[in-house]
């Protein structure tokens, strides 16, 4: 790992019961199907290479059926371990954990990236940006979603004189540790550093109040919220917004390796029954049932 990435704190939700605390059975439902709508909207039907960074316990996965190959990709294994329990019979899925400021993945390798519910845990997101944007190729496709500072919920209570900071500060908000609001503008011009053209923007979730959930169907907010998502990109005072961005890349040239090793960057990696080795720094990284760690290389025996 680069002197650049290796003193950042990363998030971690290993050994966590994610999924049925905070997901299943949890009234989430009109989040869930919001977000499978809007993506469903931005997302290519079908494509070559698809990767989501923070897959977690493939809630999404199956939204990328179509894709020839699908990799998915969180910095929790036992995450992961959920997903592949209900996506490992399929050849087409493959399951990385390793971390989204050093992907182990070959430049120009993606034509799609998808991150969901992950721009908020990231303290330097500019990083992660640059680094999902080496993976993808030229004109490829990266759709992300963001939680946005600029909500009217937030400009309410601050015009209320019920919170102290501004939600027209432009910077990032850190509300708790390693929780991250961000203003629409500050992140777009963050995509546009890290070589993105924001094409599209779907301003999401506008329902996501007890008041109405409790009351309403989810089925029907998430239809009404897909038909207000697109005019109210416009105002963006949703709690999250969801952009589609195109790499402004002018070449995509081709290395011929599908994993680089996250210590050095070499490609052409050697593969054992539970071992990924690194040519070049002698590197390993364990395969634990089927799961490629990157995240950490395995002690020298």
């Amino acid at each position: 790992m680069s002197k650049r990435t290796h003193r950042i704190k990363v998030i971690s939700y290993e050994g966590s019961s994610y999924r049925t605390d905070f997901w299943e059975g949890q009234g989430r439902e009109f989040e869930d199907i919001t977000e499978r709508k809007a993506i469903s909207r931005l997302l290519p039907p079908k494509g070559g290479t698809i990767i989501e960074v923070g897959a977690g316990f493939g809630r999404l996965a199956d939204l990328y059926k179509n894709y020839e190959q699908i990799i998915l990709t969180d910095y929790s294994l036992s995450l992961l371990q959920e997903a592949q329990k209900s996506f490992g019979d399929n050849p087409k899925y493959k399951f990385i954990a390793a971390n989204v400021y050093n992907l182990p993945f070959a430049d120009n390798l993606a034509d799609v990236v998808v991150m969901i519910r992950v721009a908020h845990h990231l303290e330097a997101i500019d990083v992660a940006l640059e680094e999902v944007h080496r993976v993808l190729r030229r004109r490829s496709i990266f759709i992300m979603e963001f939680a946005n500072k600029r909500n009217a919920k937030a400009i309410a209570r601050f015009l209320l004189k019920k919170q102290d900071w501004s939600p027209f500060d432009e910077e990032p908000y850190e509300f708790i540790p390693l929780n991250f609001d961000f203003h629409p503008r500050w992140m777009r011009q963050a995509l546009t550093r890290a070589g993105f053209r924001t094409e599209k923007e779907l301003a999401i979730s506008n329902f996501r109040h007890p008041a109405l959930k409790n009351h309403f169907p989810p089925d029907s907010l998430a239809k009404i919220d897909n038909i207000i998502a697109g005019p109210g990109s416009v105002f963006k005072l949703s709690p999250s917004i969801l952009t589609k961005n195109i790499t402004t890349k002018s070449t995509t040239p081709t290395t011929g390796s599908f994993y680089v090793c996250p210590k050095c960057r070499a490609g052409n990696m050697n593969h054992t029954d539970s071992t990924v080795i690194c040519p070049q720094c002698g590197s390993s990284w364990p395969i634990i049932s089927g799961i490629i760690d990157f995240r950490f290389p395995r002690p020298e025996e």
